[in-house]
């Protein structure tokens, strides 16, 4: 799908195919519709991006609350979103040994604990050991760096996303 595909798309049709490129926030994508014509997937993304940027600290917060915990009950349960679930596979996170999933499960509540909102990863872009090690050290940052680090990471798993939907070459497609 080329960039004047995705201008062309209807809301509902834009919102339903980009509609989880942020994970469980549609919303964002029903908010950047209204700024087509895009010149490029990277006007696309960067129009995403700066929608994020303008939202106050709740708002970020909110975002990253929407993803779930690595390795989590969402994985197990089969909850998790199509593509988090592929990230997450793909990064062997559904293929922890046993001692791996306690230490993922503790750090997990440990994170949660002391920022009040799960650690998110670009999963696509990583494994599992980089993934163990950066969930231990990034559970001693400040808050105010763990929130900015977190949509950064965000805005990393929104742009292979959206590259998987528009590009068809495109590296790391789900």
């Amino acid at each position: 799908m080329d960039i004047s595909a995705v201008n062309a798309l209807s809301y509902e049709d834009f919102v339903n195919i980009f509609g989880n490129v942020v994970e469980k926030c549609p919303l964002i994508t029903a908010a950047v519709w209204t700024s087509r014509p895009f010149t490029s997937l990277n006007a696309l993304e960067a129009t995403i991006n700066e929608f994020i940027d303008a939202l106050p600290e709740s708002g970020k917060e909110g975002i990253l609350r929407c993803h779930p915990d690595l390795a989590g009950r969402d994985l197990h349960s089969g909850t998790l979103t199509r593509e988090s679930r592929e990230e997450q596979a793909r990064a062997g996170m559904d293929a922890l040994s046993s001692a791996e999933a306690s230490r993922v499960a503790r750090l997990n509540e440990e994170y949660k604990r002391r920022f009040g909102f799960p650690f998110v990863i670009c999963a696509r872009a990583t494994d599992k050991t980089r993934i163990l090690r950066e969930l231990s050290e990034r559970c001693q940052n400040a808050r105010a760096a763990e929130m900015a680090r977190g949509i950064e990471e965000v805005k990393k798993i929104c742009r292979l996303r959206l590259q998987g939907l528009v590009l068809s070459d495109a590296p790391n497609k789900l």
